[in-house]
């Protein structure tokens, strides 16, 4: 990707090379001013990158690995039922606590 001055079949294939091994970034850094004019004014540079997008997404296919939104969700789910978990008994502790603060100070009394 060195090269500067490419022509749109160069640009195509730098581009195809850079979807395969998933460094587009890297190849739109190389781009000359030149370049990412010609391309952004160029069609066929267009329509081509559709056809190497589907061609990557054919043969990639296989390999390709989707994520697993099971345990997602699982994780989700018991951290909102731990949340409702800590909301109830933090509701109750304040109750608790202050009913046994006055039983406390009515047996001091007593004892008095």
């Amino acid at each position: 990707m060195a090269d500067t001055n490419r022509t749109i079949q160069e640009l195509l294939s730098d581009y195809a090379g850079a979807l395969r091994d998933g460094c587009v970034p890297v190849f739109l850094k190389s781009l000359t001013r030149q370049e990412g004019q010609m391309i952004s004014s160029s069609s066929e540079f267009w329509e081509a990158t559709e056809v190497v997008r589907i061609l990557n997404g054919v043969g990639f296919a296989k390999k390709a690995v989707t994520a697993d939104v099971g345990l997602f969700m699982s994780r989700v789910d018991a951290n909102i039922a731990s949340r409702l978990k800590k909301a109830k008994t933090g509701s109750r502790r304040k109750r608790t606590n202050g009913a046994k603060s006055a039983h406390k100070t009515q047996r001091a009394e007593e004892m008095i």
